[in-house]
């Protein structure tokens, strides 16, 4: 059996070949990021114009790295949301096109449950087929921060969420402020790998509910900080991005460290781009009692290969979806 997933619900086109025991055959993804230096973020309309640009030729890749054909496919997943509605567009109407013309079935996946099942690709500590649930699931990136108690393969509990900016976002945020070229996470991680974490002590915002985040209040604090201290740049510049990154990541792990252990589950599972970041892996490995399984890092941020596994578990769960499917921008689990 020949899955082949589709991702464009963002800046990245994507297409992937996986098989039915869910090993991937082929992952092609053209990035965007090259287009979006100048802007200091994704723009939807040159987003949707470029994967209608590439969406043909990505998929084409794919097939070809997987030494398959259309004719060869035996199901079709694609990102139905959420995202950007004009990103989304772009993929569904290409699944539904091949879908029609070859009689191949469909299956709209969910982006974020997708980003679930990166855990599953090519990850030796979590077999899909032997899995201890429940799981407590961290959703991490620039447009999500959730946590979702995962009671077993797709069914799912939302717990809490960020009230205001995504982890993600805030640190997009803090970078820009810097004068950092979009994406923002990577260069702070790079730079305050050679930095002090306790250079300075930004604010870890406390809330009532123990299953929702905020990083508004640090975004603001860090942008203030830089303001206030703009000579402190040219000689502290590791400190303060380590610093900074070292609050988020407190809040993300103690918070879900807290929910894990109330929640009584067995294990945590940390997915989405954020959860590439390195002092964020540290953390959670070293203060967690109980198994912390993370993707691959190349199946971190967004790709079609996570699209098609969980579209595999819908299909064989008897699910399908019809030429009607389209493309929806909010979208929860």
């Amino acid at each position: 059996m020949n899955i082949l997933g589709i991702e464009t619900s963002c800046d990245d086109t994507a297409a992937a070949i996986i098989n039915e025991k869910g090993e991937v055959l082929s992952n092609v993804l053209s990035s965007q990021t090259q287009f979006y230096k100048d802007y200091g973020g994704i723009v939807p309309e040159i987003a949707s114009r470029k994967h209608a640009e590439l969406i043909g030729y990505v998929i084409e890749e794919a097939l070809k790295s997987a030494n398959r054909t259309l004719n060869d496919l035996n199901l079709i997943a694609v990102t139905y949301g959420p995202g950007l509605i004009g990103s989304l567009l772009i993929g569904v109407e290409a699944a539904k096109a091949i879908s029609f013309a070859k009689e191949i079935p469909l299956i709209g996946v969910n982006h974020l449950e997708g980003h679930i099942y990166s855990l599953f690709i090519n990850n030796k500590p979590l077999n899909i087929e032997r899995v201890e649930f429940p799981l407590l699931i961290l959703i991490v990136s620039g447009g999500h921060t959730e946590l979702v108690l995962m009671e077993e393969h797709i069914r799912y509990k939302l717990i809490g969420e960020t009230r205001d900016d995504a982890a993600g976002e805030a640190l997009d945020k803090f970078a820009r402020a810097l004068g950092f070229e979009y994406p923002g996470g990577p260069v702070i991680q790079k730079i305050g790998e050679k930095g002090d974490p306790s250079f300075f002590h930004f604010p870890r915002l406390s809330l009532k509910n123990p299953y929702e985040f905020s990083f508004s209040g640090l975004k603001t604090a860090g942008i203030y900080y830089l303001k206030k201290h703009e000579k402190e740049l040219k000689t502290h510049l590791p400190d303060i991005c380590a610093s900074f990154e070292d609050a988020l990541t407190d809040i993300l792990v103690n918070r879900t460290l807290k929910a894990a252990k109330a929640l009584k589950v067995k294990g945590i599972g940390i997915v989405g781009g954020v959860s590439a970041n390195k002092r964020l892996r540290k953390k959670f490995k070293t203060r967690s009692k109980i198994p912390v399984y993370f993707p691959q890092k190349g199946f971190s941020t967004d790709n079609a290969a996570m699209i098609a596994i969980n579209g595999l578990m819908h299909y064989k769960n008897g699910e399908r979806s019809n030429l009607l499917l389209d493309a929806v921008s909010r979208l929860n689990l």
